[in-house]
């Protein structure tokens, strides 16, 4: 596995997503999103969800979880460079993909179970956290 942090963007396979999503036409950007998030998705429980799937998907939610309230910009070297299309509209996708990606059987979430990844589980549940809708009076990206 190509990581080198607990960030969204902090693997091989994340930056070359990010890569693609940059190579693709403008119109085509939202669509690049859409599949990396029904890449994890669309897994059925209890089919392993391979690692690159799931790294490409946690890039993707990241991408939108930057365009909601509490979302942190995706300003990483190794996020996108080209500017994206308005991705809120996928927020109920991309949780479905963050809770796939954590639920087993997730080859990334055996790996950074093995080597004692709480810093990454907790990075990917902000990042549900931002993209889950927040009742009234409460501030987004608290910890549920």
């Amino acid at each position: 596995m190509g990581t080198w942090g607990v960030g969204p963007f902090d693997s091989d396979t994340a930056a070359d997503f990010c890569g693609e999503v940059d190579d693709v036409a403008v119109g085509e950007r939202e669509q690049a999103v859409r599949t990396a998030l029904r890449g994890a998705a669309d897994v059925p429980d209890g089919v392993e969800l391979d690692a690159c799937e799931a790294e490409r998907a946690v890039a993707a939610a990241a991408l939108v979880a930057a365009q909601c309230p509490g979302g942190e910009p995706s300003d990483s070297a190794y996020g996108p460079d080209e500017p994206l299309p308005d991705l809120t509209g996928l927020r109920g996708l991309a949780v479905q993909a963050l809770g796939r990606v954590l639920t087993e059987p997730s080859e990334l979430y055996e790996l950074w179970a093995e080597s004692g990844g709480e810093d990454w589980v907790a990075e990917v549940r902000r990042l549900e956290n931002v993209l889950l809708p927040q009742p009234a009076g409460e501030q987004p990206g608290l910890f549920r």
